[in-house]
């Protein structure tokens, strides 16, 4: 599975890691991703979610019912 957060859509930032010899290699910055349970009474069931962080303040803030009618109308399987 990818690292990708199913409400947010937050991926994997790329850039380069530079040493004190000023050398650069590449490397990512990986988001903060946790995979969550809610239970969704619109569903009558619980929903496992890969969330990151912010995804889950989002959660919070708009409420479980309308994140999961977003992800159901966007085709997102659960």
């Amino acid at each position: 599975m990818s690292a990708v957060c199913q409400v947010t859509g937050r991926k994997p930032g790329y850039g380069k890691q530079v040493s004190h010899s000023h050398r650069r290699s590449s490397r990512r910055w990986e988001p903060n991703l946790q995979t969550r349970r809610y239970h969704v009474p619109s569903l009558g069931r619980t929903v496992r979610l890969k969330v990151s962080a912010k995804g889950i303040k989002t959660i919070d803030k708009r409420g479980i019912d309308a994140v999961v009618a977003d992800l159901v109308a966007k085709g997102v399987k659960f």
